[in-house]
């Protein structure tokens, strides 16, 4: 599994708008990439904001740079403060439930 990572910077106040956004729009857009898995998006604090996507192999994940800068560009571009910083890479440990 490969996962890519981005961290955000949101203008004060509008984490909530943000994730709004991206619960309604981006999320159903990401889960038809190749290999899609997980999704998440972190509240970080300090007006920082951290995504999470998994997918299967690394193509999905890369895939899953530009599907996320263009629908960002075109929704986002009030609510943050910048381009994201972005890195990718392969999941070495995971673990899921109460085990």
């Amino acid at each position: 599994m490969y996962a890519a990572l981005r961290w955000y910077n949101v203008e004060p106040g509008l984490v909530n708008e943000m994730a709004r956004r991206v619960n309604e729009g981006f999320v159903p857009i990401i889960r038809t990439g190749p290999g899609f898995v997980a999704y998440y998006l972190i509240n970080a604090g300090n007006s920082v904001v951290v995504t999470v996507s998994v997918f299967e192999d690394r193509a999905g994940a890369e895939a899953s740079h530009d599907m996320a800068a263009d629908w960002v560009a075109r929704n986002l571009i009030s609510v943050i403060l910048g381009p994201p910083t972005m890195t990718a890479g392969e999941v070495l440990v995971q673990s899921i439930g109460g085990q």
